[in-house]
Formats: structure tokens, sequence, C-alpha cells
């Protein structure tokens, strides 16, 4: 039965258990049903061609015994097989290949294959984000047949593409824009959403969170062209948030329009809107956790205390981030898991997943980091997601840079740039921007060319050259993210050899670089660290 079938035929106490109800599991329940699932994963998954390859010659006999034999893996052990499409590999069959960016120009894309399985659960916990989007307390909801969704999402072949057929498989939404938009550049979907907005109004707002505030921050000039045609209703609300708006000097904002019941923000730097997007539209938005990979694993209530994992996608271990941390120190050290019964309020951990229902991905790090916020007596833990992992610097939601990727834009520039750090910083509106920290080498300083300004240009050039997914913040949403700093000659070296301290190129602490700062005023007459 679809779900909009169900919501004639039972009250919404039954609905909400049947869609939500994971939220009331005690986590001696919530563990049952992942060790169930995982069992019956890993009986799948070890008798298919991958799991072979991998296990090499294992036969772990359950989960335990499993997470003992079975080592962490990454992309590159997935790839030959996922990248051929070799479906006879694997423990389920393909319904469809998702693709997602991989690192930059080294290496493009990822895909993932997905199940009927996989896709049926994904559906089943997209609509319970649509109860809890729309939800101002338990068995509280509001979504029903013809709900109009302005959708920010990318299309397929990427995961946010399948939200509208995997819903449409339950309920008849309206999605603004429609599938007939899929073909259309961002800006032109964008503008046929808004236009179809203004004609018949917004139920549910679904974007990632750095698309969300574009969307937002344009919405005047979306929204507000000559040839829009706008309903009666909405014309009036337009009308006067128009006047107000001139009167009291502020700029017009979604929410002086539309009456959204719901807003889901997915994403990177998601929390980094939130509150701005929750003024704009009047209406508190909901976190989620998605990823290709994973599919949808996690979702926020109406209560804004963080992210409860759905327990029927993955199986979930959390690494700590002191084990972390030792493993990108040495990449030998096997850093170890605990489980969801497992982990402490406060710390933060980078999550390994599994996924159920003939899932390729085992014991998989899918590089996030999450910080648990409270671990309440028999009570499933709340998340938030923190970032990516400390190697990889992702703006918006977008990029995937790192060390080898800054490398290789920096040896095509040909600037004479000699060491340097990078690191994810942010504005004073919360805004995420990447801060290259760079010192030139003695034979290029004094050059026209070495001028910050140009360096700067010169260096977003070629990321943008290089690097589709940085080349799409500007096209896509505007953003400039390089920041360019110059440290003197030999700063960095010296304050290694100064301080025993080994700096990671990528996202050093915060503490060295204001040291790194500091160092400045003790260089030499050539401008070198003393």
């Amino acid at each position: 039965m679809r779900f909009q079938e169900k919501l004639k035929t039972y009250d919404k106490k039954q609905i909400w258990t049947e869609y939500c109800g994971f939220l009331d599991l005690s986590i001696c329940e919530y563990m049952y049903i992942q060790r169930r699932l995982m069992d019956e994963q890993l009986r799948a998954w070890k008798s298919s061609g991958l799991g072979s390859k991998l296990l090499g010659g294992a036969d772990p006999k359950n989960t335990d015994e499993f997470r003992e034999t079975m080592p962490l893996t990454d992309y590159a052990d997935y790839a030959d097989i996922l990248l051929g499409r070799k479906s006879d590999m694997l423990p389920g069959d393909p319904i469809i290949w998702i693709e997602t960016t991989w690192e930059g120009g080294f290496r493009p894309i990822k895909i993932a294959p997905y199940t009927r399985e996989m896709l049926d659960t994904y559906r089943h916990n997209i609509v319970s984000i649509t109860l809890l989007a729309s939800g101002r307390s338990k068995y509280d909801f509001s979504a029903g047949k013809g709900d109009r969704v302005l959708y920010g999402g990318a299309p397929l072949p990427y995961a946010t593409g399948l939200i509208p057929s995997l819903l449409g498989e339950d309920i008849d939404f309206t999605w603004l824009p429609d599938a007939d938009a899929n073909a259309m550049s961002f800006s032109e979907r964008i503008k046929k959403g808004f236009s179809m907005a203004m004609k018949g109004g917004v139920d549910y707002f679904f974007a990632i969170g750095s698309v969300a505030n574009y969307i937002t921050e344009n919405f005047g000039k979306a929204s507000g062209g000559r040839h829009v045609p706008v309903s009666l209703p909405i014309a009036a609300r337009y009308l006067r948030a128009k006047y107000l708006a001139r009167k009291n000097g502020v700029d017009i904002v979604p929410g002086d329009i539309f009456r959204i019941k719901g807003f889901v923000c997915a994403g990177t730097d998601s929390r980094c809107y939130k509150d701005s997007l929750a003024r704009a539209w009047g209406v508190d938005p909901i976190e989620i956790a998605a990823g290709t990979e994973s599919t949808c694993i996690a979702a926020e209530t109406w209560e804004q205390r963080g992210m409860i994992f759905f327990p029927d996608a993955c199986f979930y271990e959390f690494i700590p981030e002191s084990e972390m941390r030792r493993n990108l120190a040495d990449s030998a050290y096997k850093p170890r898991t605990c489980l969801m019964d497992e982990v402490r309020a406060g710390e933060t951990y980078e999550l390994v997943i599994s996924v159920f229902h003939g899932g390729a991905f085992m014991r998989y790090r899918i590089g996030d980091m999450y910080r648990c916020l409270s671990t309440e007596t028999d009570a499933l833990p709340r998340f938030t997601f923190v970032d990516r992992i400390p190697t990889i610097i992702d703006i918006a939601g977008f990029t995937r840079i790192t060390e080898a990727s800054i490398d290789e834009v920096i040896t095509l520039s040909k600037l004479g740039i000699g060491e340097w750090l990078a690191k994810k910083e942010f504005d004073g509106k919360g805004i995420p921007y990447l801060h290259m920290y760079i010192e030139l080498l003695p034979e290029t300083q004094g050059l026209e060319v070495t001028k910050k300004q140009v360096i700067t240009e010169h260096l977003s050039v070629y990321f943008k050259y290089f690097d589709s997914d940085y080349n799409d913040l500007k096209k896509l949403l505007g953003m400039e993210p390089l920041v360019i700093t110059i440290l003197k000659y030999g700063t960095i070296s010296a304050y290694v050899r100064d301080t025993g301290r080994k700096l990671p190129r990528i996202n050093p602490d915060s503490m060295d670089i204001s040291e790194l700062i500091k160092c400045q005023t003790k260089s030499d007459i050539f401008g070198r660290y003393a």
C-alpha cells in the first residue's frame, strides 16, 4: 500500500509508528536490528566475488568475527569492480548505479550500486524524514497528496536525484522544478522552481545547505521577474511583503510569501546556514545525513537536538578521533572501532559503514566525522555532523580538496610557490572558505606576478581547471572560496624545527597557524625566518 493510501486508511499514530517508530527503540532493541541485518548482509557478501576478494580467504561466521578479520576499506578497494560495473561480482543485483565525485582532477568519479532492497529502505526513510520535517511533536505531521516541494538537489546520476522518483512511488508530490528540468542548467532550474512556486505555493523545501542558502539569498531576483505568473493569494502576500520591506528598509524573504510545512537540509556545511535559513523561511530546517555509498542514514527531529541514525540502512562503526589521528600519522596502525551502544557523549568519531540489503561497501570509511551529542539512559545516541576527515577540505558540500590535488594545482600554476599549508576556515558569517598559507621561493620574490592578488587569481583559475567541483562553486553558487596568506620564506620549516612538531599540510591546528603568523616578525633583512 502506498503511503498516500495509508493516510486515508490509518490514523496518524499508526503511520508515525511505522515510519518514525525507530525513535522510540531502546539501544538494546536498536543493536538487535543492527546485528540481525548485518548477519544477513554478511552471508550474502562473503559468498560474492567482491567479498571473497576482500576477505582474502577468511570466513567470518558472524559480525564480531567479521570485525576482527576484515580490515577497514576505502573506495580504492572497490574501484576495479565498481568502476567496471561488474554486477556478477556483487552480493546483490544492482537496479541503478549512482555517481559522485572522488578526488578532483585525479579520480573524477565514484559509482555505487543500489539494489531494489536498498532503494526500498531509502524510500521508507525519506518518507520518515518528510514526516519529521513537518512534525512539531510526536505523532504530529502534515504531509499529503499534492504537496509541493521546492527541490534544490542534484538530478540523477547523483544520489539526491533518486528522491523525487522514490517518493513518487509512495505519494504524488509536485516537484518544483519538475522532471522536465533535469536537462536545464542549475540557474535555469532555480528560476523554473521559483516560477512554479510563485504560481502555486510551496509546502516543503529540500536542498543541500549551500544551495538552499544561494536560493534564499537570490530570492528577490528569482521571484521578482516581470513575466513570472503569480497566483492571487501569493501576489497579495508578495505586494504586502514588498511594501513592508521598503518601509522598514529590509529585504523581502521567502517566509514573507510562503508558508512551508517542512524544510530539509543536507550536505557538509548545512549547519553553517541553518540559523539564517530558519529566519528567512520561518521554519527550522532539519538536518539529514546521506551519501552516495550509504544512502540516507540519519535525520534530526522537530526537537533540533541532533541526528539519529536509521537502524536499517547500514551497520555503523565509529573510530574515535584519537584513533583516527594515530592512523593518519601511521598508516600501518589499525584503529579500533566502537558500536552505537559504545559511543560516548562529547566524543568525535569517524564513521564506518557496512551497507545492508546487498550493498557493496563493508567496513567502509566514507570520510565523515560526527560528534556524539547525547547518550541518555537506554535512549538512542544523537549526533551532529562535524566535517570531512582532516585530510580532505570540503567546501559547501562540493569540493574534495586533498594534498595531492593542491600540489598538482601549484605545479600547473608555475608561480614559484614553495612550502604551503591549507586549512578550511570560516568567515564572520560562518561561511566556509579555503585558506592557503604559502611561501614564495627566493628567486620569485619581488616579481609582479607574485603579488597576493595575482597569486589568488591564478590559483583560482587552476583550481577551476583541474577540479570541476571547485569550478561548480563559482558556476553554481557564485562562491570564490580561496584566500591567500603569504608567509616569509623558511617560516614553516623553521617552525617545525623549533617545535619538533610535524605540521600536516591539510587542516593544521589553528594554534600552529597563529604561531606561524607571529613568527613573521622574526625574519631577517632578506625576508627569511631567522
